[in-house]
């Protein structure tokens, strides 16, 4: 069917991101207006929105639509076509620096209240809550996902390979976590019948027989699986108290690996509980002068030292020797920036276990200390769901050593996380409970679906897995697998509750597909992981199919051991509705890229995602709309890409140096080549001859324009909301680039 009011749809987000986007962009609208393909933004940053959700407080001039909940109704829609990159999953410290920004700038957005009293302030905290953590994905993840490695990227990273900590058998380094009274070790499931469908409810009952509504309508339908769990405070407290322990006289780093983004309710906490365990002494000591202040530990050491500045200089200097008394009492902790003295404990959002642990593992099972320099490291993670995916490759990393990115394979990915799947669609069925009693989540008809039992402080997750996903989910491992070939291992554990209902399913819905010659297994993770290790060992490749949460974690932790960078995946979610959601790799919003942009005018962020995603993009709307010329547009940038990486033109980390500018200028001049030598399209390789010729020409001139602006400090006017003009002429300073996309 063909449709002649289809557009690509390419989202404006944060940080490295967004900078890059106003380079790249005028490129890719060029080169795509020539097929007769419009693009249009979605600004779906956190600055956007933020002013999205608080328009009563803004002028007519400073409102901005809501480009999230326009494309949350988009991605149910067969015409979707959307290029997502990352955005921030907004911790609270990330909001509030944010919402200062704006303020700075005129918008009269409220400051967000962390312990709101009144209804309004109440109110506020709501509506700031649907910005917070990972409020994008859950909206337009409205498929499952499908995630690898492109050929062009894992041949570059054979003939190049990326360099590799050793790992030696008499490492120290290990993953720590709980055996009891976590998330997982707590869980029940059920899946929900005919009988107990409908409006659900989740209550807290104290043991007075005082009932609170936590969350009054949950819709359930049948078919869906449901499980809860609960994760004591006390347990998790004298776990971290014993880790704490154990790393000083192991004489190792200690850190913490949590997602405080994406479980926005839940990870916050426990990392405050790691804050407040590990400099247990000062919160108990200055308690009242933090509730005084604010203070929470949930907000990490940064904020602690941001607040007590207020305080007199004598009052100051007592905390800062009470907080150096716990260091020289504690072990070192593992640092974010050892130069300027960032801590694993700073920000929530600074250490995030799907990028810190790859990260600790490439480099030997290391991290870096106070003093710079890397030492073995006790990885804290709490919940046993997935901690041991991490220690199975340590091990394997400590009996084989690392592994060789010239002759490993692959792994790739199929991801349930379609509707809200699993754990990332827990944030409004997660609560910390005040008080002691029971949490039970009822049927619409009073039946109590799933009871759990609960203590002052402790945290109540439900989770919600609907069936349509699940088959779809199936179907696309069977594709995979028969398109390539490889083994498949569904990372499912018998013995979790959640996973045995899983299970369950997927040997029905397997039956409907025929997988006659295709090797498709189900594993729990920990042998899963094993068994994935060896066969990339072995230069062969495999295909991962997990849920949601050990989809982020896989598709971080071997793309970034194969070829040094997750943010080089090609990610492709099928729209359950016949849309297409094309993202550009993994790899964050990249903040300290932002930093050293502003500092020396070099922003080494590499667009590869994007260039990855945007063949995929051009395909899907190329054969809805019957557009041969789209179809020849994805199928020269693929060869652009191939040899962008071949001549080695990806950013330099170093000022002075080619950097993101630099990048985006010879993918146009490559892909304006593979335009006018192909045989395809006449109208097309007439089209873009002169722009070939004249980029080719002046590569020097153009080259040298983009490194001389190089250098020196750069202001663009914010770092959550630049001013666009700014923006613009800092990221595409070539004036003879411009003039030549302008003619085209």
């Amino acid at each position: 069917m063909t449709q002649s009011n289809e557009k690509i749809i390419y989202t404006r987000v944060d940080e490295a991101p967004r900078l890059a986007t106003y380079s790249l962009l005028p490129i890719v609208k060029k080169f795509t207006e020539v097929a007769g393909i419009e693009i249009e933004t979605k600004d779906i940053s956190l600055a956007g929105r933020i002013i999205a959700n608080f328009p009563q407080y803004l002028t007519e001039e400073q409102r901005q639509p809501n480009a999230l909940e326009e494309l949350g109704e988009l991605v149910l829609q067969p015409e979707a076509n959307i290029i997502k990159l990352p955005n921030i999953s907004a911790s609270i410290p990330q909001i509030k620096a944010a919402v200062k920004e704006l303020q700075e700038k005129g918008y009269k957005i409220p400051d967000y209240p962390e312990d709101p009293q009144t209804d309004e302030e109440k109110k506020i905290q709501k509506t700031f809550n649907i910005v917070k953590g990972s409020a994008v994905n859950p909206v337009v993840r409205m498929g499952n996902s499908d995630r690898r490695v492109p050929t062009p990227v894992k041949n570059y990273a054979k003939k190049n390979p990326h360099s590799m900590g050793k790992w030696t058998k008499e490492s120290k380094s290990h993953v720590a976590t709980m055996k009891a009274g976590d998330l997982r070790t707590t869980e029940i499931s059920k899946t929900i019948t005919e009988q107990t469908a409908g409006n659900s409810r989740i209550e807290f009952i104290d043991t007075t027989g005082k009932k609170t509504v936590l969350l009054g309508k949950l819709p359930l339908i049948p078919g869906e699986i449901i499980d809860a769990s609960a994760m004591s405070k006390n347990a998790l407290r004298t776990f971290l108290e014993e880790q704490v322990k154990d790393a000083k006289e192991k004489e190792i780093l200690f850190s913490i690996h949590l997602k405080a983004t994406m479980m926005k309710v839940s990870d916050p906490i426990i990392f405050g509980h790691v804050v407040s365990v590990y400099f247990k002494e000062v919160f108990e000591k200055h308690a009242e002068t933090f509730k005084q202040l604010g203070i929470s530990p949930n907000n990490g050491l940064g904020e602690l030292y941001a607040k007590i500045k207020s305080l007199s200089s004598e009052k100051q200097k007592e905390i800062n020797d009470d907080i150096d008394a716990c260091y020289s009492k504690n072990p070192k902790l593992a640092m974010v920036n050892s130069d300027k003295g960032i801590t694993n404990l700073h920000v929530p959002s600074d250490v995030i276990i799907d990028a810190s642990m790859p990260a600790a593992i490439r480099n030997g099972g290391q991290m870096w200390g106070p003093d710079g320099k890397a030492y073995d490291t006790k990885f804290v993670i709490p919940d046993s769901s997935y901690a041991g995916v991490f220690q199975k490759t340590i091990d394997f990393c400590k009996e084989h050593g690392a592994f060789n990115p010239s002759t490993m394979g692959s792994v790739q990915n199929i991801g349930l996380m379609a509707q809200k799947a699993e754990e990332y669609g827990s944030h409004n069925k997660t609560f910390e409970i005040h008080g002691q009693g029971v949490v039970q989540v009822l049927s619409e008809s009073n039946e109590v679906l799933l009871e759990r039992k609960v203590e002052d402080g402790d945290l109540f997750r439900m989770c919600q897995t609907k069936d349509l996903p699940v088959q779809d989910w199936v179907k696309l491992t069977v594709n995979r697998a028969r398109t390539t070939g490889f083994p498949t291992v569904f990372w499912l554990d018998e013995n979790r509750a959640h996973d045995a209902e899983l299970i369950k399913k997927v040997n029905v819905y397997l039956k409907d597909h025929d997988t006659t010659g295709l090797d498709i297994k189900i594993m729990a993770p920990d042998d899963a992981t094993q068994n994935a290790c060896e066969i990339i060992h072995q230069g062969k490749d495999a295909i991962a199919v997990t849920g949601n949460v050990l989809r982020d974690y896989l598709t971080d932790l071997f793309p970034i051991l194969e070829v040094g960078t997750s943010a080089k995946m090609l990610s492709i979610v099928p729209l359950m509705n016949g849309g297409g959601l094309f993202e550009t790799g993994a790899g964050g919003s990249a903040p300290k890229h932002v930093q050293q942009f502003m500092a020396e005018n070099h922003l080494r962020w590499d667009s590869l995602g994007e260039f990855m995603a945007l063949p995929g993009s051009l395909t899907h709307i190329g054969k809805r709309t019957n557009n041969p010329k789209a179809l020849l547009l994805s199928e020269t940038l693929d060869k652009a890409v191939e040899k962008y990486l071949d001549n080695n033109r990806s950013p330099s980390r170093k000022v002075n140096e080619i950097d993101n500018r630099g990048s985006h200028f010879y993918l146009a001049m490559y892909w304006a080549q593979e335009l006018v030598s192909q045989t395809k399209d006449e109208e097309m390789k007439n089209k873009f001859t002169n722009l070939a010729k004249t980029l080719a020409e002046n590569e020097s001139k153009i080259a040298n324009e983009l490194l001389a602006v190089q250098g020196k400090p750069i202001d663009i006017g914010g770092y959550y909301k630049p001013v666009e003009e700014l923006a613009i002429k800092a990221m595409r300073p070539s004036e003879t680039f411009n003039n030549a996309l302008d003619a085209l």
